[in-house]
């Protein structure tokens, strides 16, 4: 591996956000090279002519995989993080974008002055697409460094604290091949719907995790995205993907996340009642065994409100009628 970083960005029907994403990794100053891998999955849109075209201009920084058929997201950002070159990992997402030229700069001080740190995190912040105007992440204020292991169920539950963005964090690449190698299916598996808390949890499970308190990235928000779906059966599909991978990884390695189980159990529960999918309860039943959760009471109350379709009907107009009226009151 090379004294350098390689910074992945991995996109696909992009065309709009790609170049704003692009510039602001260009801009970055740092006192060792960049490479940029652009994974560019088959867009159906003019985001390959975008990504060619920066291909064409800055030959010397940026590699453009074009993938010949669409590879979803998992694939496609997982073999861009295996074709890296450099010593060290960045990523950001195509319709994010950094704002702080020193990034990177700031992140690599830090894990040359601390070879203990496999990766670096920093603050973030919320920007609208449709207003362009930002607000703070609420994500809490996290020690300079702190033990990984420390940090391990926060990782995966969420709920202690704010968890991190991947897209501000530096990591080192001998950390993700390690980790790649040691189990591959956590992250190829494709039904663990996302690519993000495999990095950070592999990372902090070999190292410690350091904190910048800056703002080194945008966030955009305000469009459709993989976590922030309207409809029911897709968030649906994405809760339980996600929480399979917590499961997961707390069973490989002895966390107790009970309460986080309990917890996504309702919510899936709550997806499949306004959906009113019976398919949908059968699967909240499916997880509920696999995850070995015992249900809270108003997790029975729920399932069995589901168990009867007369119920659930008069359930769900009477939850609309206090919807309705909860509005016209405010």
């Amino acid at each position: 591996m090379e004294q350098m970083i390689s910074v992945v960005v991995a996109t696909y029907n992009q065309e709009a956000t790609i170049s704003r994403t692009l510039d602001s990794i260009l801009c970055q100053q740092c006192h060792v090279p960049l490479e940029i891998i652009i994974g560019e999955d088959c867009s159906t849109d003019g985001t390959r002519a975008v990504c060619e075209d920066y291909a064409r201009r800055y030959p010397d920084t940026i590699r453009l995989i074009s993938n010949e058929h669409n590879k979803g997201i998992i694939d496609n950002y997982f073999d861009c993080l295996l074709a890296a070159r450099g010593a060290y990992i960045a990523d950001c997402a195509a319709d994010d974008f950094w704002t702080d030229p020193l990034k990177l700069e700031k992140e690599l001080c830090v894990m040359e002055q601390h070879p203990e740190v496999t990766m670096v995190i920093t603050n973030w912040q919320l920007f609208d697409e449709t207003t362009g105007q930002t607000r703070p992440s609420q994500q809490r204020q996290h020690k300079p460094v702190t033990p990984g292991r420390e940090l391990l169920e926060a990782i995966l539950t969420q709920t202690h604290m704010s968890c991190f963005h991947l897209c501000t964090s530096l990591y080192r690449t001998s950390m993700f091949r390690e980790a790649y190698e040691s189990d591959t299916f956590l992250f190829r598996n494709k039904d663990f719907g996302c690519e993000d808390i495999q990095v950070a949890f592999s990372m902090a499970l070999r190292g410690a995790i350091a904190y910048l308190p800056d703002v080194t990235l945008n966030y955009s928000v305000g469009h459709p995205s993989a976590s922030a779906f309207t409809d029911e059966s897709r968030q649906f599909r994405f809760v339980r993907q996600v929480t399979s991978l917590s499961h997961y990884l707390a069973r490989k390695h002895q966390l107790s996340i009970d309460g986080f189980l309990r917890q996504r159990l309702f919510a899936l529960g709550m997806h499949a009642f306004r959906s009113y999918d019976p398919q949908l309860f059968l699967q909240v039943q499916t997880c509920k065994k696999e995850w070995n959760v015992k249900p809270t009471p108003k997790n029975r109350l729920l399932f069995f409100i589901m168990q009867h379709p007369w119920l659930w009907r008069l359930a769900l107009v009477a939850r609309q009628l206090f919807v309705s009226a909860k509005r016209l009151s405010h």
